[in-house]
């Protein structure tokens, strides 16, 4: 079963994006195996309104696992199944809570064993706010490394809290030679693209 891993730094919107692609995937309930770096694995059942509200956090490093769910991709007239894994979020230099550096380094390691790397960036922050929000080292390093995978695209989330398309056309010159699709997790904007993505690289 092919692996699709949604990466970023924290409080991006991954796990929103995760279970709102699932619900756009027509699952109204899913079930989300949590695998912690210490190798325990615990099995929840929710509803995807429930899922939102307990999994899903405006806070950052809500994420200190990763969460995987199946779901399945329509393929003509067939459909295949993939997992969806949402991870912790990343950040530059050493994080001084051990609990989060641990779950750093599961994201990256999970990062190698993927087949479909689905980036996100905060469009919103970009190119407005201080450099604090901007990109970070880890984003260029994740891109970098994506040169090297097929199955690599930059997903520009929050499009629906920006008042015109700049951000996204500063952030595909910052990123030439990567697929940019700008999306929101919130409302679904740009799941299609998304879909026939992943589709695509299976």
């Amino acid at each position: 079963m092919k692996k699709c891993l949604i990466v970023g730094k924290p409080n991006v919107g991954k796990t929103l994006f995760m279970l709102n692609f699932a619900q756009y995937l027509h699952l109204e309930t899913v079930n989300i195996q949590l695998i912690y770096y210490n190798g325990v694995i615990e099995n929840k059942s929710y509803k995807i309104t429930q899922a939102k509200e307990l999994l899903s956090s405006v806070s950052p490093f809500k994420t200190m696992c990763l969460q995987v769910l199946e779901a399945d991709i329509p393929m003509g007239k067939g459909k295949q199944r993939i997992q969806v894994i949402d991870s912790s979020g990343l950040t530059d230099g050493i994080h001084m809570n051990v609990e989060m550096r641990r779950a750093m380094a599961q994201t990256l390691s999970a990062i190698r064993e993927s087949d479909i790397i689905l980036h996100l960036f905060d469009i919103s922050s970009l190119f407005y706010d201080s450099p604090d929000h901007g990109i970070s080292k880890v984003d260029y390093q994740l891109a970098e490394f994506g040169q090297s995978k097929n199955g690599y695209v930059i997903l520009a989330n929050k499009i629906d809290l920006i008042p015109n398309k700049r951000p996204i056309v500063e952030l595909q010159k910052l990123f030439p030679d990567h697929y940019v699709i700008p999306i929101s997790a919130k409302t679904g904007l740009g799941f299609s693209e998304v879909s026939t993505f992943v589709r695509r690289r299976l």
